[in-house]
């Protein structure tokens, strides 16, 4: 697959602990992401914040390594598979009842290609 042009970056900030049928909600959406075939995600695990559902600021600390750390997942792809994403993402986060943050923007997308490709294209 190769991707080049103006493209959509979709952000979704939740947390560590947001969960969907019983698993993290984070992983689920990596999942979800593979089997839609989108270009790859990256989960960011933060460091501190705070979001709508909270009303304290959550921060590492080494005596509470369990506390709800928000996370931010990053997905980048054509416009019309991140718009198809969002509709089940969006079903996702509902459904769990977990609260959320969604994103999108424009990018350029300078170079994707899968590692072979890119070989082929070397050799040319």
């Amino acid at each position: 697959m190769k991707i080049e042009g103006i493209g959509k970056l979709l952000r979704i900030y939740i947390g560590v602990q947001d969960r969907y049928h019983g698993q993290p909600l984070y992983e689920a959406i990596v999942v979800k992401a593979k089997e839609m075939g989108l270009a790859g995600s990256t989960v960011i695990r933060g460091i501190e914040g705070f979001g709508a559902d909270s009303r304290t600021i959550h921060r590492a600390n080494i005596l509470r390594l369990s506390q709800d750390l928000p996370l931010l997942i990053e997905i980048v792809d054509t416009e019309h598979r991140i718009r198809t994403a969002i509709e089940a993402f969006s079903k996702m986060l509902e459904e769990g009842g977990n609260g959320a943050l969604m994103t999108q923007e424009s990018v350029e997308i300078l170079r994707y290609r899968k590692g072979k490709e890119a070989d082929d294209e070397n050799k040319e």
